[in-house]
């Protein structure tokens, strides 16, 4: 049967070929002409020539469409016989030549139309030259016409005869239109010419067109799929994969996403493939049944080895001696079962639902067979040793053993490359593949050694706890794996004290071995976080480390314990930090650099070490750049986004935290850390507090052992929105938990976002004896420590009291205890945390009646606008205007005084949906002349007359929560220009 479908149903799919289209017509106009379509079945030569007949312009052209079928006893003239038949409701010429009598056998159904029947000749042979005659005469008599023979490669010969007939002499209104199934193109200055079973010799009158119709690139085929599916555009990744599904058959395209159903995502990444269409299977079958069997034992040896297979390879598989294969494949070649591969010279299917087809047509007995000849064949045959596909072919021959061997090598070769990733899968399905008990151990430990640098999920935990559980291992792998369990625990998993505790259970075990592992565990547990162990007991653990150091003698085990004690000094604030860094080996290198300098430089930026932190994240960069370990370029990248939001080096910092959320889900404080910038800067810069609250309690459930980073700034960030809400009591609950954190772990170096908006909020709150107990806690907490960010904040919360001191309280005077703080956040390049103490100090001055307090809010609303803080701007500015402050405004017929007029609050509504100068404008002078009414009303509050003040008016009756929701560009625009 036919394998090439008719024309598909979606009109106007004919992507790729629409130049082509109008050449071919252009060429075809000019008759006589015959045009030649070479291509492979599905490629499309049925919808080509249906698109090209759609376009003859003549109602009065003659179009006859015949089709050859594969037949074993073909009929002679078969195609153009049916072809005929249908055309006899059409007229037919009056003046039909006498030798067109000779058509009433083979046209009974025109016999009453005929000339009369010519009398029999007698001779078989020159029967048959009569009734060829009599065709070519019948198609020259019907003047302006185009004759279609589609599927030449099964016409039959005297199909054949005519049509070669035909071109020798053809009529001069006929456009002859031939397809054949060809994979390249056609040759048709020969006998058997690929696809055409005839030579065609034109007279040179006669226009003649050739074209071989290639499978659809990926990008055309991702344009068909868009248009197949109803979409705009798919990713270019399915683009991709369905172009390595399909070949860019068109056919194949259309067949495989016939079901696809209209919600269904588009699979990407590790994806499997769709299922194979009941059409495609039965095409490559019916091939397949056509071919002599040696040729079928060359496809199933293809289509188990799955990769472009050389004929030697092809030949072990299969079983086959050489000269027998060669001529199997060269019938496969012939029918286009399989391609010949241009990049390594092997052999290949045409695309992957192909060979899936193929592989499924195998016996399931000989299957295994097959796949152990394979990977037999694989290791006599290929350099370097394909080690995971070996692996594969052994485990479908069921031989599990050998399969977990050639994985453990190919898993040692990619750590060796330093592809962890690579490496942690490997090792992790040798595992699934059931190993011997030693094979096993030894496994797992070179997968635990590896996975720390990977990011392997979920999985590989679970993988290491069955191994511990068979209790097989010795002391110094089992505490080995059970270290490193708790570290993949700790670093990856969210499993935060769980993880400390799994790392002090393996020390035991490692002090009978070795003294540098159990010093390293104890190192590792010495790191602080605000969810594990008061920091006292870190101390304690990290001085026992330092008791065992003199007696570790390996270099890496040495160099490792140096690393975990200079960042858990770090960490802690402890002033002996900096001279352990400098203690560092100059051998460290490599993924422990990466790690030892990505931890110091988080914990310079969270302490208020601006410099050394920069200096840590570029050496950090210099050496992920050069090791491939997914782990560690999170590690750092994360660590560079939290750095950038520090400083209030804010601009593209939102999409780039957005990139990080979504590509290090697996890996939690990582994840969370994204989560966390992403949910600040939505605040800040957005002004969607909605939207950074959901942001900021995900990153506080997604962090598994925080070191002073998510907990404290997403508890701060939402006290803000509380307190600029007007609800200090909620802010103080917001804090709370945080707080308990801190006071638990002793960690108040860490507490620099934390405690300057608690304090406010117990102030605002009416709670002053609570905020300076807060903040002695927190001077006694960083009394001998090195951090000058918790240092600054205590001088923020300071100032921040003396709203609570009476007029002879003998303090230091709050205009010095502000600058001073300012002063001291400017030092440490913290932009955000400068204009914050700004603005606080100009609500003070307003309150108490001093002076200067406008001015000083005018330079907090400038810091706030230099780092694109809108929300914070918007705050300052409803603050001069609850303080009586008004807005010095231009002159004008309206008179809106200190408030928006109907168009400001449009142009601020637009800017807050995120358009551009540019585009807003083009909006209004599209609304030009609409009615006032017409101009849709701002969302909340923003835009309108604040109300009276009273004595009894609340907070909460004078702000509301998220500002308005504009980005910093609308203050700049000549309708909205700041207070002054």
């Amino acid at each position: 049967m036919n394998a090439e479908p008719s024309p598909p149903s979606a009109h106007g799919l004919l992507i790729g070929r629409s130049a082509l289209l109008a050449d071919v017509y252009a060429e075809l106009d000019r008759r006589p002409a015959v045009a030649v379509f070479t291509g492979e079945a599905g490629v499309g030569k049925s919808r080509f020539v249906h698109e090209l007949l759609r376009r003859t312009p003549s109602p009065d052209a003659v179009t006859l469409v015949a089709r050859c079928q594969e037949a074993d006893t073909p009929f002679p003239f078969a195609p153009l016989v049916e072809a005929l038949n249908r055309f006899r409701s059409g007229p037919l010429p009056a003046d039909l030549p006498p030798v067109t009598g000779a058509l009433h056998a083979l046209l009974p159904d025109l016999a009453d139309r005929l000339p009369p029947a010519p009398p029999p000749l007698g001779d078989p042979r020159a029967e048959h030259h009569r009734v060829l005659r009599a065709l070519h005469a019948y198609t020259a008599a019907l003047g302006e016409a185009v004759l279609v023979v589609e599927d030449l490669q099964w016409a039959d010969a005297s199909t054949c005869a005519l049509l070669r007939t035909v071109v020798a002499d053809p009529p001069p209104g006929l456009g002859l239109v031939l397809t054949a199934r060809s994979r390249t193109a056609p040759h048709t200055d020969a006998e058997g010419g690929d696809g055409l079973p005839f030579p065609l010799r034109a007279p040179a009158h006669m226009t003649v067109v050739e074209r071989h119709l290639a499978p659809l690139s990926a990008a055309e085929t991702g344009a068909l799929a868009a248009g197949l599916l109803g979409a705009q555009a798919v990713p270019d990744e399915f683009a991709d994969r369905l172009h390595r599904w399909t070949g860019g058959l068109p056919y194949v395209v259309e067949e495989v996403l016939r079901g696809w159903p209209d919600s269904a995502e588009y699979p990407t990444g590790a994806a499997g493939e769709p299922p194979l269409p009941a059409s495609v299977r039965r095409v490559v079958v019916e091939r397949l049944r056509g071919l002599p069997p040696a040729a079928r034992q060359v496809v199933a040896a293809a289509a188990v080895l799955g990769e472009p297979a050389p004929v030697e390879l092809l030949c072990s598989v299969a079983g086959l001696g050489e000269p027998e294969a060669r001529r199997a494949l060269a019938a496969a070649l012939r029918e286009g079962v399989l391609h010949g591969s241009p990049h390594d010279g092997g052999y290949v299917f045409p695309y992957d639902l192909a060979r899936r087809a193929a592989y499924e047509a195998v016996a399931e007995p000989e299957r295994p067979v097959l796949h152990l000849r394979a990977a037999r064949a694989l290791a006599r045959h290929t350099s370097p040793f394909p080690l995971a596909g070996m692996a594969e072919h052994y485990r479908r021959a069921g031989r599990p053993a050998q399969a977990a061997r050639c994985l453990e090598a190919a898993a040692d070769r990619a750590a060796g490359d330093g592809d962890a990733g690579m490496a942690a899968a490997q090792y992790l399905d040798a595992l699934r593949n059931g190993p011997a008990p030693v094979a096993r151990d030894r496994v797992a430990l070179k997968l635990a050694r590896v996975a720390l640098n990977a990011r392997p999920g979920p999985q590989v935990p679970a993988a290491l706890r069955q191994v511990l559980d068979q209790h097989s291992l010795g002391p110094g792998p089992s505490g080995e794996i059970r270290l490193l369990l708790g570290l993949l625990l700790r670093n990856q998993s969210g499993s935060g004290l769980e993880a400390l505790e799994e790392i002090a259970r393996a020390v035991p075990d490692l002090l009978v071995v070795s003294t540098g592992q159990a010093a390293r565990a104890l190192a590792i547990t010495a790191i602080p976080s605000l969810k594990g162990w008061p920091v006292g007991e870190h101390r304690r653990l990290l001085a026992e480390a330092e008791r065992l150091l003199p007696g570790v003698e390996e270099a890496d085990l040495r160099s490792a314990v140096l690393a975990n004690r200079a960042t858990a000094l770090a960490l802690m604030g402890d002033p002996s930090a900096w001279g352990a860094v400098a203690d560092l080996p100059d051998a460290l290198t490599g993924e422990g650099a990466a790690r030892v300098y990505a931890n110091l430089a988080g914990a310079a930026n969270s302490l208020g070490h601006p410099e050394r932190a920069r200096a840590f994240q570029a050496r950090a960069w210099q050496e992920v750049r050069t090791n491939h370990a997914p782990y560690l370029e999170a590690f750092v990248e994360t660590t560079d986004v939290v750095a950038a939001f520090t400083s209030g080096r804010w601009k593209g910092l939102l999409g780039r935290a957005e990139r990080a959320e979504a590509q290090y889900q697996d890996v939690p404080d990582f994840h969370a850390e994204a989560l966390l910038v992403c949910g600040l800067l939505r605040l800040h810069t957005k002004g969607q507090t909605d939207v950074a609250r959901r942001l900021l309690e995900r990153a506080v459930e997604t962090t598994a052992l925080d070191t002073g980073v998510v907990l404290t700034a997403a508890a701060a960030a939402v006290a803000r929105v509380h307190l600029a809400a007007g609800r200090p009591s909620q802010a103080v609950q917001a804090v709370a938990g945080v707080l308990h954190h801190v006071r638990r772990t002793g960690a108040w170096v860490w507490a620099t976002a934390l405690v300057p908006p608690a304090v406010e909020a117990l102030i605002r709150d009416g709670r002053p004896g609570e905020a300076h107990r807060l903040v002695a806690e927190l001077a006694a907490g960083i009394t001998d420590r090195d951090a000058p960010a918790a240092r600054a904040a205590l001088l923020t919360c300071r100032a921040l009291l003396t709203a609570t001191d009476g007029p002879q309280s003998g303090h230091t005077p709050s205009d010095a205890l502000y600058a001073s703080a300012a002063d001291a956040w400017t030092r440490l390049e913290r932009p955000y945390e400068a204009a914050y103490v700004k603005e606080a100090r100009g609500l003070h001055l307003l309150a108490s009646g001093g002076p200067g307090g406008r001015t000083v809010l005018h330079q907090a609303i400038a810091a706030y606008q230099d780092i694109d803080a809108v929300w914070d701007v918007l705050r300052c500015q409803r603050e001069l205007r609850e303080h009586g402050q008004t807005i010095v405004r231009r002159p004008g017929a309206l008179g809106y005084g200190d408030h928006l007029s109907p168009r400001e609050r449009a142009v601020a509504r637009l800017a807050s949906l995120g358009l551009s100068n540019r585009e807003i404008a083009s909006e209004l002078v599209s609304r030009t002349g609409r009615s006032s009414t017409m101009w849709p009303a701002p969302s909340g509050n923003w835009g309108s007359p604040p109300a009276p003040r009273s004595a009894h008016s609340s907070d909460r009756d004078r702000r509301h929560e998220g500002g308005r929701q504009t980005p910093w560009s609308i203050f700049r625009h000549p309708l909205l220009s700041p207070c002054r």
